[in-house]
Parts: C-alpha cells; structure tokens; sequence
C-alpha cells in the first residue's frame, strides 16, 4: 500500500510499504529503487522482503515518476538531488519504521539505489545496516570514517556502468576507515538480480539467476544476523 511519512526537513514523501504477517515489532527494510523508479519489479523486492518477515519501505525518490526506456531514466536520475533523497527521504524512511515498531532497520538499494544505500550508510545515523546492489556513487563523496555499521554488498564484475576498479577503490576506502563490510563479486553483468533486464532492450543488463540466487541468500543470512527475523 502506499503511504506517506516526514523527512526530517518537515516535508511529506510517498511510499511503498509491505507489513509481514507477523509485524509487530518486526524488524525493517527500506528499499531503493534503480533509476528506472517505483516500478513494480521494486515492489516485487518489497513483497519478497514481506514475505520474509520484513516490514519493507519503498520511497517514492521520483515524486510519481516513472521511465520506460534508458534516456529516460538518465534524465530522472540526473535531476535527481542524490545528498537530499538520502539525507532526507532515506533518512525519514528509516526513521518511519523506527518510530512505527521496527527496532531495527536495514537499507538496501539496487544500481542508482545501490549508489544511494552507500551514501546512505554514512548520511543516515540511524540505520543499522546495509545491503548494496551493484551501484556506489562518486567515491569523493563517501565518507568512510561516518559508517559505523555492517555492509554488504554484490557487485558484477562485467558492468559496464560501475567498473570493478571503482570497487576495489571504494574497498579500500572502507577497509582504511574500518568499516565492517563484506564484497562479494559476480561473475555476471549490471542488474543481474533482475528478472526483467533483459527486457530493458540494454545489451550491458543481463539477469542471472545463479547469481540473484545466491546474492539473496547472502543477503538473507547478513539481514537475520544483523537486524534479527
């Protein structure tokens, strides 16, 4: 269902929530989009995610937004204010489920999401882990020394749009500052956890579904051992 919730700036932002059968005091997930924006293959992670057990939030980064074809969703991306959408809406989403019955909460984040769930891991103090799919920002703007929590993260390492090299730069920043992290590497292509790349008409996505297959175990062991279930 959608919903709204307040950043911390005040200003409202819509959402996609899923609550688990079980939800009281279930722990919580907030989940970030690719640039494609809130479609309904991101809302299929959030259901996953219900099922699991997880009271899963989906911010809504385009205000209603959505692109069907790559220029489109270059265009959304880059109006997008990356610092704002996860010191504000991110944040105000883990905050929601926090203040809603989550005791804990995780972000996670796929390809533009990705990028955001690294930013997010320093810019917002109340999240308690994160799970990074296949995308990181510029690394000037990752502040290493401010993620304090567990990381996770799948990269593929034939990506046309974050470079392996990027990867093993960003590792070494989080292994200087200390960070707890885990890389794991795929031997597979951009946005290979999604079971509709193919369809995107991009030759540089391609699903596989060994690997989706064994990055969600990952990241079903990484949420129980961090944030419960």
């Amino acid at each position: 269902m959608m919903i709204s919730f307040q950043r911390p700036d005040g200003k409202s932002s819509n959402a996609y929530l899923v609550e688990p059968a079980e939800a009281k005091n279930a722990p919580g997930i907030v989940v970030i989009q690719e640039w494609w924006g809130l479609d309904n293959e991101i809302k299929n992670v959030a259901d996953r995610l219900g099922k699991a057990g997880y009271r899963a939030l989906v911010p809504d980064l385009y205000r209603g937004k959505l692109a069907l074809e790559a220029n489109e969703a270059e265009h959304l991306m880059n109006d997008l204010n990356f610092a704002d959408a996860a010191s504000q809406d991110i944040r105000g989403a883990v905050q929601y489920l926090k203040a809603t019955g989550s005791t804990k909460v995780a972000v996670t984040g796929f390809c533009m999401g990705g990028a955001l769930t690294v930013l997010s891991a320093g810019l917002v103090p109340e999240c308690d882990g994160t799970v990074v799919w296949y995308g990181y920002p510029p690394l000037e703007y990752v502040d290493a020394q401010a993620i304090q929590k567990p990381m996770l993260a799948h990269w593929a390492l034939h990506d046309d749009f974050f470079s392996i090299a990027g990867v093993d730069q960003l590792e070494g920043k989080l292994k200087a500052a200390g960070v707890k992290y885990d890389f794991q590497r795929y031997d597979a292509k951009h946005a290979f956890a999604n079971p509709k790349s193919e369809t995107r008409g991009l030759p540089p996505l391609q699903y596989n579904p060994a690997a989706a297959d064994l990055a969600w175990e990952r990241t079903m062991t990484f949420l129980k051992n961090t944030i419960g279930n």
